[in-house]
């Protein structure tokens, strides 16, 4: 094998995900248009790695290299995601991906790489177990899946519809609908937000790989999830929800319409978007019989130094989230895009 790696450049787009469409491990996140979003609304150099033997592709790392003052200088592969790490037609590609990002660290002057997988890599690098994707095995007839449910399930989700709940789904014209809800949430969170802008980007960039869906009561969204597609898969990308939807069990029905829509779109699993291990959000998405798939985080640090600890477990955050959580909206709108775009 004569494998060369380099970086791409912007006529590289089709070749970069015409590779990743015949790739098991290819997704959602892996797509080349991603840059270009994190780039221009973000702010952020991205150096996105591809593999070449003897000119065909054969492996692709996306990194990201993030800057905070707050954080310090990351490259990870891929921030604010799920996971992303390299896709590659083999483990000795994989590794030589993996070693071009170490070198890549280190030019950079990077506190840590990061590389966020799905599975598991060939390498020495340290990693963190902390996180685990729920995934949901989907079927054509949704049908199905409903029959799967236990008869606790299936009567707390028809209880909560008799609450006068319906479900929209769209793209661009929900999202004013999608962030207005969701800028209520992650401040009750203590989670900084994106500008709009981000998220109309990402919806234009992929405009037949990502759905918005609203679950709403007397015409007003309560409760809403924005979700991308690639390759018979759906990713949850983003969740939310007012405290007006704790109220009405509004999550029972927008998860279950959102199952049933996806099912309907002929995907053949549905990541619900990554839990902490034993965590409630864990324990909720279980309930519609999501297997638990650990995600695996691979860091290194040029100086040797431990793992990062940028977790809500760190005292150090714990502190800062519970007083973001008591500001004003104004006040979240204004200081939460420039702290966001730090937090990988």
């Amino acid at each position: 094998m004569s494998l060369t790696i380099r970086e791409t450049t912007d006529a590289d787009q089709s070749t970069w995900d015409g590779f990743l469409a015949g790739q098991r491990t290819g997704s959602f996140y892996h797509r080349f248009g991603w840059q270009e979003v994190v780039r221009r609304r973000l702010g952020h150099r991205t150096a996105y790695l591809m593999a070449c033997d003897a000119g065909r592709v054969a492996g692709v790392l996306p990194l990201t290299y993030v800057t905070s003052r707050l954080f310090g200088k990351i490259l990870c592969s891929v921030p604010f995601m799920n996971y992303g790490g390299p896709c590659a037609e083999s483990a000795e590609v994989s590794s030589r991906l993996v070693a071009a990002a170490v070198e890549k660290a280190r030019e950079l002057g990077a506190d840590y790489l990061e590389l966020r997988c799905a599975a598991p890599l060939e390498t020495d690098l340290p990693v963190s177990l902390r996180k685990v994707s729920m995934t949901i095995a989907l079927d054509p007839d949704p049908e199905v899946l409903w029959n799967g449910f236990t008869s606790k399930h299936r009567k707390n989700v028809r209880r909560a519809a008799k609450n006068g709940l319906e479900v929209r789904t769209g793209g661009l014209e929900l999202l004013p609908e999608f962030y207005s809800v969701l800028e209520h949430s992650w401040r009750d969170l203590g989670t900084p937000l994106y500008r709009l802008d981000y998220f109309r980007s990402i919806v234009e960039t992929f405009p037949d790989a990502t759905r918005i869906y609203a679950c709403c009561h007397e015409g007003r969204p309560v409760s809403v999830a924005f979700v991308g597609f690639q390759g018979g898969t759906a990713e949850g990308l983003w969740q939310g929800g007012l405290p007006q939807a704790r109220i009405l069990d509004a999550n029972y029905v927008l998860y279950w319409e959102m199952i049933r829509d996806i099912c309907l779109r002929g995907c053949r699993e549905f990541h619900l978007g990554r839990s902490t291990a034993d965590s409630g959000s864990e324990w909720f998405k279980s309930r519609w019989n999501a297997e638990s798939k650990q995600l695996f985080w691979y860091f290194f640090r040029p100086d040797g130094g431990p793992l990062p600890a940028l977790n809500v477990d760190n005292p150090r955050y714990r502190l800062a989230i519970a007083a973001w959580q008591r500001l004003p909206l104004w006040m979240t709108r204004r200081l939460g895009p420039p702290l966001a775009r730090g937090i990988p």
